[in-house]
């Protein structure tokens, strides 16, 4: 349930690609959702526009959340784990960005997921087409 109010958070800001995607690319779009909140908030506590840095950290702590709902822990394991530790660890450095109008936070949460994408990003295509087609195992298990 969190994974689906992560991605209406983000289709609600335009994503209508959405629809269309497989998984991988939903899970790459939450990615990039998060990160240009991020990247909107900094400008607004730039700008000492509270209220928009409040909105913007909002929707990228949800989006952070889709992410962490989506997590297989059953299939993940320990990968899966320590992925939920590090969705909390940015959440609770956005919850600070947001109430300290803390940029250092803000940056580190920031890149913290990008770090996760280019990760992500790494996956061969091939694991994402047996992921796809059903065959976890010739993927090397669910993240």
């Amino acid at each position: 349930m969190a994974f689906n109010r992560g991605i209406a958070q983000y289709q609600q800001v335009g994503a209508s690609k959405a629809a269309y995607a497989d998984p991988w690319e939903l899970t790459r779009m939450l990615f990039e959702g998060a990160l240009e909140r991020m990247a909107q908030a900094r400008g607004a506590i730039e700008q000492r526009d509270i209220v928009r840095k409040g909105e913007r950290i909002g929707k990228a702590i949800a989006i952070i959340d889709g992410l962490r709902g989506s997590l297989d822990f059953e299939q993940g394991g320990e990968l899966a784990a320590n992925l939920d530790g590090l969705y909390d660890y940015v959440q609770r450095r956005l919850v600070t960005a947001n109430a300290r109008s803390d940029v250092a936070a803000l940056d580190e949460a920031a890149a913290l997921v990008r770090e996760i994408r280019d990760g992500w990003d790494a996956i061969p295509a091939e694991a994402r087409d047996a992921r796809r087609q059903g065959n976890p195992a010739s993927a090397g298990g669910a993240l």
